[in-house]
């Protein structure tokens, strides 16, 4: 059984490899053939060579755009976490709050960066701000829509049984929610790297999206599509970490899809 399930896994990255490698071969192909001028559309080649020049550089400003997006990631999960506790606890509040959380989503955060930006300055803030904003939404809409996927049965059976609304969230509602929580806390992983990248592009000192500033005035696009790919990798490594999180948190899940195997 184990070893179905490693050949599964083993099989399951083959596609997505080569459509990647076929990908790249296409577009160095296009570059070297000169179908695209260079200046236009650097080569596979030229983005990892600018990767490696700039290394030293690039490092420094993702440690400024790391350091944004978890702190703000971190209370974005808060924040809605709290929320959708708030909304399920009292009906009032979730009728309050759905609209204007969906209605929140709709306002681009290239409009919001400025506006922090002139409220609270060059610094830290302003950036976390805009991560925050941008994260706690797929929290707090997995979050609410786990609690309320309770059995209703499951409920009045421990109600019958003298559980507290405490007992009842740990060991009922909790649980339900879990896996939602994980997927939004995916999704949001993405938000923070791309928020904290936003932030900088309208204003900041240093990071990504200050360095991405940079070389484009310069027209150095073999440089952007460097740090595009930086700011990609750190995405993918966020939602790796939330994966490894996942599997530390909730065992019996990985268990299960062994037995399964």
């Amino acid at each position: 059984m184990a070893k179905a399930g490693e050949r599964f896994d083993h099989s399951r990255w083959v596609a997505p490899t080569l459509t990647v490698v076929g990908v790249l071969a296409a577009w160095q192909a296009v570059c070297s053939l000169g179908f695209v001028p260079t200046f236009m559309l650097p080569s596979p080649v030229e983005v990892v060579q600018a990767l490696v020049a700039d290394a030293g550089l690039l490092a420094g400003h993702a440690v400024v755009t790391i350091e944004e997006a978890v702190i703000g990631l971190v209370l974005g999960v808060a924040v809605g976490f709290a929320v959708a506790v708030l909304m399920d606890r009292f009906e009032l509040v979730w009728r309050a709050l759905d609209p204007l959380i969906t209605i929140s989503q709709t306002i681009p955060t290239v409009a919001i960066a400025p506006l922090l930006v002139l409220w609270f300055g060059y610094d830290l803030l302003p950036k976390v701000l805009l991560v925050v904003l941008t994260t706690f939404f797929p929290i707090t809409v997995a979050l609410a829509s786990g609690f309320r996927s309770v059995d209703p049965d499951v409920v009045d059976l421990m109600r019958t049984m003298n559980a507290s609304r405490v007992q009842i969230f740990w060991y009922a509602k909790l649980p339900a929610a879990a896996d939602q929580f994980f997927a939004g806390l995916r999704i949001s992983a993405t938000y923070a790297v791309v928020g904290a990248v936003v932030a900088e592009w309208l204003g900041g000192f240093s990071g990504l999206g200050v360095y991405m500033t940079r070389v484009r005035k310069s027209y150095s696009y073999d440089k952007m599509f460097a740090v595009i790919l930086l700011i990609s990798a750190l995405s993918l490594l966020l939602m790796g970490l939330v994966s490894l999180l996942q599997r530390v948190c909730m065992p019996w899940e990985q268990a299960e899809k062994r037995r399964q195997g």
